[in-house]
């Protein structure tokens, strides 16, 4: 058995995608576009090597042990050393189930994972390929990436997938109009003559819902219930203030608080906010470890950088860093 690279051997760096809001044509992409659909779980990179497998989240986190399903699958069926990116998803019915997998994620109890992976069981969409064997394929086209990909591939049963891809941007807009019921968000789009280029931003996402990432800085209320998020994004190294959240719902406010941490001395945000950007009061902030992200809808687009119109909270994302969000252009 030849070696790879320890950068292939876990955990395993990922490339990235970069939001857009055209979706790009057929010849938007070096070599041509190719169009997959963007499952909503959470990206990992899978190590599959002498019998033994490994599950890491892009932030390098080993999430092996959280899905033993998974990783049997791939000790089953792989094939072949190998190393794999995908999602991990949930199925509810004929929906994905975020808040399903994010239970995978938090619950620790040997009793209790058991039970979740008998009751909500995940499934691995794998979409690209690195490693084949002793081979690093990072360096090979996208075309012959999905040529060796299909290879491994053929033999797969559930819980493990092969994403689909086509080339045509049409059958694409059907296949999101068809999978929109199951949950599926977007489309990621890759060129056909790239190399697979590790935490790189090269892919680009369109999304059907205006729905965006940041960090959360800040809060209103009480940092065990919180009412109210401030979030942000970081332009270089300052974390700025991009918006606030509508009022929780005490579910949500739950959720949240469990996940906070109090901040130490050095957070660079005010103690104050105003209660309309600017209009009418001020409301005291309670400043947080910057740690946890969290995905929010707006109605209208980033002004300069910042909503002027309160955002709505959709889902923490524990499966995310702040290194992950998106950041602010220079100015």
């Amino acid at each position: 058995m030849g070696k790879l690279g320890s950068d292939l051997l876990g955990p395993v760096a990922l490339e990235l995608a970069r939001a857009e809001e055209q979706l790009p044509g057929p010849n938007g992409m070096p070599g041509g576009s190719r169009y997959e659909l963007k499952w909503d779980g959470f990206r990992v990179g899978a190590v599959c090597r002498g019998g033994e497998v490994r599950l890491w989240s892009r932030n390098g986190k080993d999430f092996t042990a959280k899905f033993p399903d998974i990783q049997a699958a791939l000790a089953d069926q792989a094939g072949a050393d190998c190393v794999l990116d995908g999602e991990l998803v949930v199925w509810t019915g004929e929906r994905m189930d975020f808040d399903a997998l994010q239970a995978r994620m938090v619950n620790t109890a040997a009793t209790v994972r058991r039970r979740l992976v008998r009751d909500q069981p995940a499934s691995l969409v794998v979409f690209d390929v690195l490693a084949v064997g002793s081979v690093d394929v990072r360096p090979m086209r996208w075309t012959a990436r999905r040529k060796r990909l299909e290879g491994l591939a053929q033999a797969w049963r559930p819980p493990l997938q092969l994403s689909p891809v086509t080339a045509d941007v049409a059958e694409a807009r059907e296949w999101l109009e068809a999978f929109k019921a199951s949950g599926v968000e977007g489309l990621v789009v890759k060129g056909a003559n790239s190399r697979y280029q590790p935490g790189r931003r090269e892919w680009v996402k369109w999304k059907t819902r205006d729905t965006v990432e940041a960090v959360v800085g800040a809060v209103t209320g009480r940092l065990q219930t919180p009412e109210v998020l401030v979030v942000g994004r970081y332009r270089g190294e300052v974390l700025e203030v991009i918006g606030r959240t509508v009022r929780l719902t005490d579910d949500q406010a739950a959720a949240i608080g469990r996940l906070l941490k109090p901040a130490g001395p050095r957070h660079p945000w005010p103690d104050e906010i105003a209660t309309y950007w600017g209009k009418g009061s001020k409301t005291p902030l309670i400043k947080v470890q910057p740690q946890l992200v969290v995905e929010v809808a707006a109605d209208a687009a980033l002004q300069a950088g910042h909503y002027r119109h309160p955002l709505r909270l959709v889902r923490h994302r524990t499966d995310l860093t702040a290194g992950d969000v998106e950041t602010l252009p220079p100015q």
